[in-house]
């Protein structure tokens, strides 16, 4: 059977739809040959989620992303995938919109919860929830340590505005005087350090004499230390009670009479005679004093005295 150029033609053309229409709808991520099931998840956002994007189960791939679109009430954005007919999971399962890679783009992953009296059928709309991708963890954890570098430098500026006020020329100038002073303090401290050094080295034999003899006066003192503990003061504080109870017994026997020099102290009777003697005594030496001829005889020629002989 010879077909005419035209038929051919448009079998061709037809032929050349057909494909383009397969592939089309392929690369959608949609087949026109398949019965998966279709299913919904409404996001607040979506950035980075693609058509034909992957759905996974799990980390396995088992379907993908048909259409993205806002809802009725352009509210949310409704996002409708498909997944493999012989699939049965819970109608309540999570679609988790989460970051394949820093390059991949966003997926869906299905978290299955399995309860056959509420499985899945085709329309189903399921909760949905978005994980925090890579970007978003490392904005959250930057934003604050962000904020605390901004409050850092603005009380850094602060400070270096008010190190400026209180710095002015009068204060710079009274700084720049008092580390001038601090300088030639740290000179003269210096200098007198290099004085004391010369003066010590100068007098070091003095010095060492000088600690020869306070070792030596050190020693004499150990010495004498020595000699002091082998006293016996026991035997010193004893002798010391007898002489004391002696003495006593002495005073007590004075106080008593006892005795010459107890008689002597106490009796009134020999102070009065010894008073008497005493002053016939003095009336002896008054009167050999004033008549001394009277006592002594003496003549150069050895003649007597007429006085006497007549007495």
């Amino acid at each position: 059977m010879n077909l005419s150029r035209e038929v051919k033609t448009a079998i061709l053309i037809l032929g050349c739809l057909g494909t383009f229409i397969f592939g089309f709808s392929y690369l959608k991520g949609t087949s026109i040959f398949d019965n998966d099931k279709v299913l919904y998840a409404a996001y607040e956002d979506v950035e980075g989620l693609v058509v034909g994007a992957k759905v996974t189960i799990n980390g396995f791939s088992v379907g993908k992303v048909k259409n993205i679109d806002f809802d009725e009430n352009y509210q949310n954005i409704l996002v409708s995938f498909n997944v493999r007919n012989d699939l049965s999971f819970s109608n309540q399962s999570v679609a988790q919109l989460y970051e394949a890679g820093l390059i991949g783009g966003k997926a869906i992953a299905i978290i299955p919860q399995y309860d056959s009296a509420t499985a899945i059928k085709d329309g189903d709309i399921l909760p949905s929830e978005i994980k925090p991708g890579l970007t978003e963890l490392v904005n959250q954890q930057i934003a604050p340590l962000q904020d605390k570098i901004e409050g850092l430098l603005t009380s850094a500026d602060s400070l270096f505005a008010g190190v400026s006020n209180v710095l002015n020329y009068e204060s710079q100038n009274n700084l720049k005087l008092a580390l001038n002073g601090l300088t030639e303090s740290i000179s003269n401290i210096n200098n007198l350090s290099k004085s004391m050094s010369r003066i010590v080295n100068a007098n070091e034999k003095v010095f060492n004499s000088t600690m020869g003899h306070v070792e030596s006066t050190s020693k004499n003192l150990s010495q004498l230390t020595d000699s002091l503990s082998k006293i016996e003061f026991g035997v010193t504080m004893k002798n010391m009670e007898v002489a004391s109870e002696q003495l006593k017994s002495i005073l007590s026997n004075l106080e008593e009479g006892n005795g010459s020099a107890g008689k002597l102290l106490n009796d009134d009777a020999l102070y009065t005679e010894l008073l008497h003697s005493s002053e016939a005594l003095e009336a002896l030496l008054t009167d050999l004093k004033d008549h001394p001829k009277k006592y002594v005889h003496f003549s150069l020629f050895g003649r007597k005295d007429k006085s006497n002989e007549k007495k």
